[in-house]
């Protein structure tokens, strides 16, 4: 009825009030069609609001405690990303680097479960996969991620992953960190003839919330 303009905005606790349209109108003639458009307009408005609320509810779980990462209707589109990536922060390295290949696996590679899991600082990659890009064609696909607390992902660091990936044979990389990449470190990225996907910080709880990733 409000959306119709029959009455005023409704407030928590207090009485409806009727505007003028809603006293002197005929109730024969409700609704009318270009009424009853407003009102679908904005069920289907709400219905579309709670799905993509309900898919962007993200449950992070540690070893001691779960976190939960709730988004509301009122919630601001960076706090809560804000929030997720404090929390993936406080994962270990090598629960970051699970994190990330199933985030990966969501996203349709299929990860090896033998080559390219080695523990973290070992200069290696942290997930190796393939991806089937139609009927006929497979590609290789080199994993790397950085749970970063602080600073930014630089050149030297996109240039030793692509040392590694050809040691791999592989046609792309995908580099996941919890901050941010440099101007240099894009650049290199679409350099050569092996590229890497940049998933940042932003990027990351996004994807979260589109594969509505629960680890």
């Amino acid at each position: 009825m409000f959306i119709a303009g029959y009455i005023e905005k409704p407030e928590r606790g207090k009485d409806i009030i009727l505007t003028e349209k809603g006293r002197i109108s005929n109730e024969k003639f409700f609704p009318t069609l270009e009424e009853k458009r407003l009102i679908d307009q904005y069920w289907k408005n709400k219905s579309e609001l709670r799905k993509a609320r309900k898919k962007a509810n993200s449950i992070i779980d540690d070893s001691t405690s779960t976190k939960a990462v709730e988004i509301d209707e009122n919630s601001g589109d960076s706090d809560w990303k804000t929030e997720l990536i404090d929390q993936l922060k406080k994962f270990s390295p090598g629960k970051f680097e699970s994190f990330s290949r199933l985030l990966i696996s969501k996203m349709g590679v299929r990860i090896d479960n033998q080559r390219g899991i080695i523990r973290s600082g070992d200069h290696s990659i942290d997930g190796f996969g393939y991806f089937q890009s139609d009927e006929f064609r497979t590609n290789r696909v080199a994993i790397q991620a950085k749970r970063f607390t602080n600073g930014s992902v630089g050149e030297p660091e996109i240039d030793r992953f692509k040392g590694v990936m050809d040691s791999f044979n592989a046609e792309y990389g995908i580099f996941i960190t919890t901050s941010y990449f440099t101007d240099q470190a894009k650049e290199k990225a679409v350099v050569g003839n092996n590229s890497v996907t940049l998933i940042d910080g932003i990027k990351l709880a996004s994807l979260v919330q589109k594969y509505q990733l629960r680890v």
